[in-house]
């Protein structure tokens, strides 16, 4: 292995151990996309941990929950690629004995972690619905057992709910499409520090956007290397869950995503749930 020379700048990415993740980061993480006089170190946590480092600046890029982003606005740029956008599918709410939302008013819902945009779109548009934050791969289980009368599903959950005999109530993809007339769903992004200065921050979300060319141009590698992080699923249907949110908004949000996430922020605000709205500034 090539020694490092002193030249090279060591820069801290986060993401989490999810296939759509992994998928986007393969070229990165596998060294066939190479940043000169940059070395990349990888972190892997879940995104609840990742949102907080991020509170704190600690990593010079990390994706972050869309939710978490008025709170670290000051320490951060979005980056224009990596963004997860559901375009007509995002997290689902669904129950076993419940079947609409008005038969939920008063009862329990599990959410999958306070800064999830999940739980940020949950607080928006539903009233009078309790919850109750849960680690994300319990949610299913800890409906299933009775201890909670719904659950607001994320990441894979989204695609085996109804082998697994639930009622979809609600999915906020398809509502969200309905509710803005077409725009994409923003969930997660993928933000670079500030204090790195334009050109590097805009170096860095270059060299995402090879990464997830590379990921789309060798599926035979990147498909099984992002199905490490699969959680069970056969490999067919983490193909399908990485190619939902690993798409053209992807590598380049534009100007669509860009309005979704606006829009996003100034319903959250209007609801009292975040602080600000806060200018949305890609790189």
């Amino acid at each position: 292995m090539k020694e490092r020379t002193m030249t090279e700048r060591i820069i801290k990415v986060g993401h989490s151990p999810d296939p759509d993740d992994a998928f986007m980061f393969f070229g990165l993480a596998s060294e066939k996309v190479k940043l000169e006089g940059i070395k990349i170190e990888h972190l892997l946590e879940d995104i609840q941990s990742l949102n907080m480092r991020a509170m704190n600046g600690e990593l010079e890029v990390t994706a972050i929950s869309a939710h978490a982003f008025p709170y670290v606005a000051d320490k951060y740029w979005i980056m224009v690629t990596g963004a997860s956008m559901g375009e007509g599918y995002g997290p689902v709410i669904v129950s076993k004995k419940y079947k609409t939302l008005d038969e939920l008013k008063g009862k329990t819902v599990a959410t999958p972690g306070k800064l999830t945009t999940a739980t940020l779109l949950f607080k928006i548009f539903t009233d009078g619905i309790n919850n109750v934050d849960v680690p994300f791969d319990q949610i299913m289980d800890r409906v299933a057992s009775g201890e909670f009368d719904a659950g607001l599903l994320i990441h894979e959950g989204q695609l085996t709910y109804a082998k697994e005999g639930f009622n979809k109530i609600l999915d906020f993809g398809e509502f969200w499409q309905q509710y803005t007339n077409g725009l994409p769903l923003p969930l997660g992004l993928d933000v670079v520090r500030k204090d790195l200065g334009l050109d590097l921050a805009k170096k860095l979300s270059h060299g995402l956007k090879q990464s997830i060319h590379y990921g789309y141009t060798h599926q035979s590698e990147s498909i099984p290397y992002a199905m490490q992080w699969g959680r069970g699923i056969d490999i067919q249907l983490g193909e399908k869950f990485v190619k939902m949110y690993v798409s053209e908004l992807t590598i380049d949000m534009g100007e669509k995503g860009k309005q979704a996430l606006e829009l996003l922020f100034t319903l959250g605000y209007n609801k009292g749930i975040i602080p600000r709205v806060p200018a949305v500034e890609l790189v």
